[in-house]
């Protein structure tokens, strides 16, 4: 009888614990699936900022190339729209490298979370 007693509330408390690492395993998930989303937002945003950017600066030199172009500067002309282009594609880059960045931090932190979780669930 108290072999079964203890063996009986030795199973419940493993069961209950098992519950609670589950828990513990899926609010670490949903933490890092935050995490994750927000660099996410993040980046896009800024990636977007700078491609606005990078857009209004190479319309703005397009036109200043026209401009030229109507008054007979051909070479000036092409070194205007030549200059739009390199700055827009470095800021287009420069999005991406941040965009890059922002993501493999937000792996970084959700692997994190993982490792965490498969650390308690081993105790």
């Amino acid at each position: 009888m108290k072999k079964t007693v203890i063996l009986t509330s030795t199973l419940i408390a493993l069961a209950t614990s098992f519950g609670a690492i589950a828990d513990r395993d899926h609010r670490l998930d949903q933490r890092g699936d935050r995490i994750e989303d927000r660099l996410d937002r993040r980046g896009n945003h800024i990636e977007d900022r700078l491609d606005r950017r990078g857009d209004r600066i190479e319309d703005r030199l397009d036109n200043k190339a026209n401009k030229a172009r109507a008054h007979g500067h051909e070479k000036r002309a092409e070194h205007l729209e030549r200059k739009g282009d390199r700055i827009d594609q470095r800021l287009d880059d420069r999005g991406t490298r941040i965009d890059d960045r922002l993501d493999r931090k937000g792996e970084h932190i959700n692997h994190r979370l993982d490792r965490r979780g498969a650390h308690h669930a081993k105790k």
